[in-house]
C-alpha cells in the first residue's frame, strides 16, 4: 500500500522544483522561447508582449521607432551615431545604447535622460554587458558562448525551461511562482531587481553582477550575494537606515520589510504579464494599498478615514500610501528617483540624525527636514516620544 505522506511530499517537490524533478526522471528540460508559449497562452502572451519586460532591449535596425532622442541635433555629450548602436536599452526613465564588438556588447558613452530630455555622460563603458547586464535582459544567457534563447525578459525567465511543458502540458513540469513558498517566489523577481554579485565569482577569472546559474524554483542565495549593508565608503549602496539609495534596489529593500516577512510577494501587487497601470500594478496605487490597509482593516491605519492618517487630501499625491511609505529617494539617473520598497515611513527627525532623505521632503522639495519634523509634532496621533531619533 502506498504511503500517503510520501505521495504528498513528492507532489510538493514536483510543484516547487519541476526542472530538477524532470532531470531526475530522465526527461531533460531545455529553453524553447516565448513564442512557443503563445500557442497555449495567447491572451497572456499578448499582454506580456507589450510590457517593458518584453521590450527592454531592441535592435534599432528592426525597430527604429524605439530611439527616443533626436540624433540629428548636435550635443557635446553625444559622440556616436545611430549606425553605431546594436541595441537600445530602456526608455521609461533613461535610455542607453550598446555597441557590438566581436561577440560582446559594450555601453556607449552617453545616456538619454528621458525625464529631463537631456544627454548625460556615461563613463562605465569598458565592461562588457555580458558580465553586467545580459543575464537579466535575456533568457538563458550562456557565459561561455555568449548566446541566448531570446533577448528580453521572456516567459522562461520566471517559469524556467519549458520544453517538457510544451510537449506535455502539466502543472508538475513547469515553475509557477504563485505555487512556490514566499522566499522562492520572491526570488524569481529579486534575481534581477536587486544589486549585488554572483555568489560564484570569480567564474573562469571573471566577475558577474547577476546570479549566474539561477533558475526559478531554486534558492537564489546559492547563486547571489546582495550588496553588503555594512560596507564602508563609496562601496556602500545603502542609506544609514538600511534603505537602498541606488538604482534597481527593490529586492534589497523588500527583503527587509515587514510585508516580506508576512509572506507578501512581488506579484501580490504587480502583474508582470502587463496591466494598464503604472509599474504593472494590479490596480491603481490609490486603490491597491487600501485593499489590505483600509481604515476598517486590522492591519491599520486605525483611523476613521485615510485623510486623518495622511493629513493630506484624499486623491492628492500626499494622500497616496506610497507618498510616505515608498518615498522616491533612489537615484536612477541625475535627479530622477524611484520608489523605495522597504514600506517604512522615514521620519524627518530620524533622517536628520542619519543625514539621509525623509518621506516628507521627498515630495516637499522646497522644505527642510526640520520643517517636516516640526509639522509632525503637531499631529496628535504621533507620540512625542517617537519624534526624536
Amino acid at each position: 500500500m502506498t504511503n500517503p505522506n510520501r505521495l504528498s511530499f513528492l507532489f510538493a517537490i514536483s510543484l516547487m522544483l519541476p526542472a530538477q524533478l524532470a532531470s531526475q526522471t530522465g526527461t531533460p528540460t531545455s529553453f524553447v522561447g516565448s513564442a512557443v508559449c503563445k500557442t497555449c497562452h495567447p491572451a497572456i502572451w499578448a499582454r506580456w508582449s507589450k510590457t517593458r519586460m518584453a521590450n527592454v532591449l531592441n535592435d534599432p535596425k528592426v525597430k527604429p521607432e524605439v530611439i527616443l532622442p533626436d540624433f540629428s541635433r548636435p550635443d557635446p555629450v553625444l559622440t556616436f551615431g545611430i549606425a553605431d548602436i546594436a541595441f537600445v536599452y530602456g526608455g521609461k526613465l533613461k535610455q542607453r545604447y550598446f555597441r557590438k564588438s566581436g561577440d560582446d556588447y559594450f555601453p556607449l558613452p552617453a545616456t538619454w535622460d528621458v525625464t529631463n530630455q537631456v544627454w548625460r555622460p556615461y563613463a562605465h563603458i569598458q565592461q562588457p554587458t555580458g558580465q553586467e547586464c545580459d543575464g537579466c535582459h535575456s533568457v538563458n544567457y550562456d557565459i561561455r558562448t555568449k548566446t541566448v534563447t531570446e533577448w528580453n525578459v521572456g516567459c522562461e525567465k520566471c517559469h524556467g525551461p519549458a520544453s517538457e511543458h510544451a510537449r506535455r502540458p502539466s502543472r508538475a513540469n513547469i515553475v509557477n511562482p504563485v505555487r512556490l513558498d514566499f522566499v522562492r517566489a520572491n526570488d524569481v523577481c529579486i534575481q534581477c531587481l536587486s544589486t549585488g554579485d554572483s555568489a560564484r565569482n570569480p567564474i573562469e577569472g571573471k566577475n558577474y553582477a547577476w546570479p549566474v546559474g539561477f533558475r526559478p524554483g531554486t534558492v537564489l542565495k546559492d547563486f547571489w550575494k546582495m550588496d553588503d549593508r555594512n560596507a564602508l565608503g563609496p562601496d556602500n549602496s545603502y542609506y544609514p537606515d538600511g534603505t537602498g539609495h541606488g538604482n534597481r534596489m527593490q529586492g534589497n529593500d523588500f527583503v527587509t520589510s515587514v510585508m516580506y516577512t508576512r509572506g507578501v510577494t512581488c506579484f501580490s501587487c504587480h502583474d508582470v504579464h502587463g496591466t494598464e497601470n503604472n509599474a504593472d500594478l494590479l490596480k491603481p496605487v490609490s486603490v491597491l494599498c487600501l485593499e489590505c490597509h483600509g481604515p476598517a482593516s486590522p492591519n491599520g491605519p486605525h483611523v476613521a478615514d485615510i485623510a486623518r492618517h495622511t493629513h493630506h487630501q484624499q486623491g492628492s499625491a500626499g494622500g497616496d500610501c506610497v507618498g510616505c511609505h515608498m518615498p522616491k529617494i533612489q537615484q536612477t539617473i541625475a535627479d530622477v528617483t524611484v520608489h523605495a520598497h522597504t514600506f517604512r515611513f522615514i521620519s524627518p527627525a530620524v533622517a536628520q540624525a542619519a543625514k539621509m532623505p525623509d518621506s516628507c521632503t521627498a515630495c516637499h522639495k522646497d522644505k527642510t527636514s526640520q520643517w517636516a519634523a516640526d509639522a509632525l509634532r503637531t499631529w496628535p496621533e504621533f507620540s512625542p516620544w517617537r519624534m526624536n531619533p
